[in-house]
């Protein structure tokens, strides 16, 4: 006698309940990392919410004087100032200039690893490594010495060879110039980061892929626009929105190459402007609103910008 066959509805409850079991403890094994993650970022931002809300200066810090509840106060007062607006502007177009740079100077030095023969790959990579594992502070310093308008090497090369409008010339005068200068920076020790998931990706796109490409006679550039970049795209999603949270709240930079912000505040960016505010104005209340505005701003990015992919069909 042959058994009958278990019914779909039969078949299918085991599933479900392994299907729930799978679920709960993935939750259970995932909880204690939530919790932690909840503390660490969850409660600062809570009391950074909760500072900006208040007049809270020198005086509140001290205890000298109470706490007066604002509300939205701080906040009306943050959007009716025009600085804010004027370095808010400045701060979205350094940042999309520094993401955009970093995003072509590490790919392109990605591809040009792929290129290259193992001693000249290696050197590539200790120098990109030291570049990256340079603190902010050092690495601002030693470019601000290179800078420098009267012992500068760069001057000296620029003068030596013919180019006497160098003498003397400082880079961090002119607004543009300076904003130049910390871009030039900041790609600097942020490339590696790109220039290293992007080899990792093309180096682990298979080879029968390549050939095909190349035996259906597509030129380099070709290749690189409809097979490699396409398989790229989760890695870009990665490096671009991470590109786009340190440069959008770059400060280490920007506060020591030019001085805490250029020559009266024309080089500021948000996280500089914030902390004069803050701590230089002793406005902590206000302050905090510059850096709660920040974050609503920098998730609103990344959401327009998942968004946006998964529009076109694209899944990290």
């Amino acid at each position: 006698m042959t058994a009958a066959a278990p019914s779909p509805g039969a078949a299918g409850k085991p599933v479900r309940r392994k299907g729930k079991r799978d679920g709960r403890a993935a939750i259970g094994y995932l909880l204690p990392t939530l919790l932690v993650l909840g503390g660490l970022l969850g409660y600062p931002i809570y009391q950074l919410v909760l500072i900006s809300l208040f007049d809270y200066g020198q005086e509140q810090a001290s205890g000298g004087a109470a706490l007066e509840f604002l509300g939205l106060g701080n906040y009306q007062a943050l959007l009716g100032d025009p600085q804010f607006w004027q370095v808010l502007l400045q701060t979205v177009l350094f940042a999309g200039f520094c993401v955009v740079a970093t995003l072509l100077v590490g790919g392109a030095l990605a591809l040009l690893a792929t290129r290259v023969r193992t001693v000249p790959r290696m050197i590539l990579f200790l120098a990109a490594i030291g570049a990256w594992s340079t603190p902010a502070v050092a690495g601002s310093t030693v470019w601000l010495f290179l800078f420098d308008t009267d012992f500068g090497l760069v001057n000296e090369i620029l003068t030596g060879v013919g180019l006497d409008g160098f003498a003397s010339y400082s880079w961090t005068y002119d607004k543009y110039v300076a904003f130049g200068l910390v871009a030039a920076q900041v790609v600097w020790c942020s490339f590696p980061f790109v220039m290293v998931t992007l080899y990792a990706g093309i180096k682990a796109i298979p080879g029968e892929v390549l050939e095909a490409a190349a035996l259906d006679g597509a030129s380099t550039v070709r290749t690189m626009t409809s097979v490699i970049l396409p398989l790229l795209r989760p890695l870009l999603i990665i490096v671009t929105i991470q590109s786009i949270i340190w440069d959008f709240k770059l400060f280490t930079q920007i506060y020591v190459m030019t001085g805490g912000g250029g020559v009266a505040g024309q080089n500021l960016v948000l996280n500089v402007y914030a902390y004069q505010k803050a701590f230089a104005a002793s406005e902590y209340g206000l302050g905090s609103a510059i850096g709660v505005v920040m974050t609503v701003l920098l998730l609103g990015v990344i959401v327009l910008y998942l968004r946006a992919l998964r529009r076109s069909g694209e899944e990290l």
